[in-house]
């Protein structure tokens, strides 16, 4: 059961013909890497669609904490939720390297959902299973053992990003650090270091030129049952 998605944006789950025509009159926008694209609380003028490169969607609370949401790579689209409702964003999201973006305005949007109306059945689908997903990742947290969430966490990053190598071996095709994956699973660096370690002497896990690499994907999902 998964604590976190990499990648569940709601209008990256459109069909395609929609996808296709909805981003084809977006402005292009680059980042640098540690660029912030928004902050919690700014103004929801329109969302992004990543051409190319990686974005981290964050919160952080009052005390200075930070908790990973998830890493959006190529294709995904980042503040949709503002363009639907008008809200002020939700989370605040950094380029963690540089990357390349189009950017639609709401207005675009309505303007494509009049001619379009069929986009909001869409939408209601995709909003159905982001909700599952919520459900998923609130009962994850709250009764999974640490070791199941870590190996939720990687579960998810393999999914988006993972690489079959043969021999049943999946590489995550990012860098992430552990403390990364501390601030997407939810729990203290050193405890994320800890898990790693056991898992690496069992051969579950293993660090290739500094990527992650499942080396037992069967064990972990056993890990990351309720």
């Amino acid at each position: 059961m998964a604590a976190t998605r990499t990648n569940s944006s709601l209008l990256s789950g459109l069909p395609e013909h929609l996808s296709a025509n909805l981003f084809a009159t977006a402005t292009p926008s680059r980042l640098r890497a540690d660029e912030v694209l928004f902050l919690a609380g700014d103004a929801g003028d329109g969302c992004y669609r990543v051409e190319d490169g990686l974005l981290k969607v964050t919160m952080v609370s009052r005390s200075g904490s930070e908790r990973i949401l998830a890493f959006l790579g190529a294709g995904a689209i980042v503040g949709e939720l503002s363009i639907i409702d008008g809200l002020p964003r939700s989370a605040s999201v950094v380029a963690v390297r540089d990357s390349t973006l189009s950017f639609l305005s709401r207005a675009a949007f309505e303007d494509f959902a009049r001619d379009h109306p069929e986009i909001y059945k869409s939408l209601v689908t995709l909003l159905a299973t982001r909700l599952r997903e919520a459900d998923a990742a609130l009962a994850a947290g709250s009764f999974l053992p640490l070791r199941g969430r870590v190996a939720c966490t990687l579960l998810e990053l393999a999914q988006d990003f993972g690489q079959d190598v043969g021999a049943g071996r999946i590489v995550i095709r990012q860098k992430i650090g552990q403390s990364d994956l501390a601030a997407m699973a939810g729990i203290a660096r050193e405890n994320v270091s800890r898990i790693l370690n056991d898992w690496k002497r069992r051969k579950l896990v293993s660090r290739l030129s500094g990527y992650y690499c499942l080396e037992n994907k069967a064990q972990l999902q056993n890990e990351a049952e309720l």
